[in-house]
């Protein structure tokens, strides 16, 4: 009877590559981890400035910016209250309104505390209040 000699990893072997892939996870993910709230972050100060954008249009159009209770809606759909806008673009200045990264509606405040209007996000779950907010006021700094 011929025995077949099974050819296969030790257990030794084994752990060192467990060892290995641990040691190197340890290094690699807090760097992605970290990188994942810098993009939330990023993608937030883009839509910011496209809504702003959009905000500047609607003034140059109407002379006025919306107001807060007609609020983003109004660069989407035609506001029916007052201040009605008198050349409001056909179409509309953005196609929809999205959410924040963190899956929330943007906020608009008109007059704005920061300047004539302000755009932000409470998003950022976990930090502190002041932290957490991202608005229109930031985006300015980082021009």
């Amino acid at each position: 009877m011929k025995m077949n000699k099974v050819k296969g990893f030790t257990l030794i072997e084994v752990m060192v590559v467990v060892v290995i892939l641990g040691i190197l996870a340890s290094i690699i993910l807090p760097n992605v981890i970290g990188r994942t709230d810098d993009a939330k972050v990023a993608k937030a100060k883009q839509d910011i400035l496209a809504i702003e954008n959009a905000l500047e249009m609607y003034r140059l159009d109407n002379g006025f910016y919306p107001s807060t209770d007609q609020g983003l809606q109004a660069l989407v759909k035609k506001p029916d209250n007052d201040p009605k806008p008198t050349s409001w673009r056909e179409g509309g200045y953005i196609k929809q309104l999205r959410k924040d990264p963190w899956g929330q509606n943007y906020q608009y405040l008109q007059p704005g505390t920061h300047g004539e209007m302000d755009i932000f996000t409470t998003g950022r779950p976990g930090k502190q209040k002041d932290e957490a907010m991202i608005g229109n006021w930031d985006v300015e700094e980082h021009k």
